[in-house]
């Protein structure tokens, strides 16, 4: 929604793991950071493209990490690595994890998503944001146009 409000283009990080990632989730077994990394350095790869040819770009992810998030913020040609100032924000869309269960169980069974629900607690134990990195957290039990709405006025866009 963001993205069509903004005339960017929207990817969606799900779409560019390798399917031996897809599998591996599919059968209820965790990403290693041997099958993330290369995952993320892919995306890095497509926000420095998005980024040297000017064009707008929301990506959704799940860079738990900070060291994800250090990957994806190199896509800006100018950052200083552990700087946390770069042309890429991120933003935290918070909820509880029954909340996250459920949205993502019915995602699973429209067939929407690879990942299954039970694999929600071993990411949310990877979730680490410290404040200095400037994570903007919005609540995403709010409606998706007070969402967008929160979101333009954070980035003041």
């Amino acid at each position: 929604m963001l993205a069509m409000e903004k005339k960017y283009t929207y990817l969606d990080a799900d779409d560019f793991h390798p399917q031996s990632n897809k599998d591996k989730m599919h059968m209820g077994i965790p990403l290693s950071e041997e099958d993330r990394i290369p995952w993320l350095k892919s995306l890095r790869d497509v926000l420095r493209e998005y980024s040297a040819n000017r064009k707008g770009v929301v990506l959704s992810c799940s860079a738990l990490k900070k060291q994800y998030r250090e990957i994806l913020r190199s896509a800006d040609p100018n950052y200083k690595l552990g700087s946390y100032v770069s042309s890429i924000s991120f933003i935290l869309l918070d909820a509880p994890a029954e909340v996250l269960r459920i949205r993502l169980q019915k995602r699973a069974a429209e067939g929407n998503h690879f990942m299954p629900a039970s694999l929600l607690q071993s990411q949310l134990d990877l979730l680490e944001i410290e404040e200095s990195e400037g994570v903007l957290k919005v609540d995403a039990t709010s409606s998706p146009e007070t969402i967008v709405h929160t979101i333009q006025k954070m980035l003041q866009f």
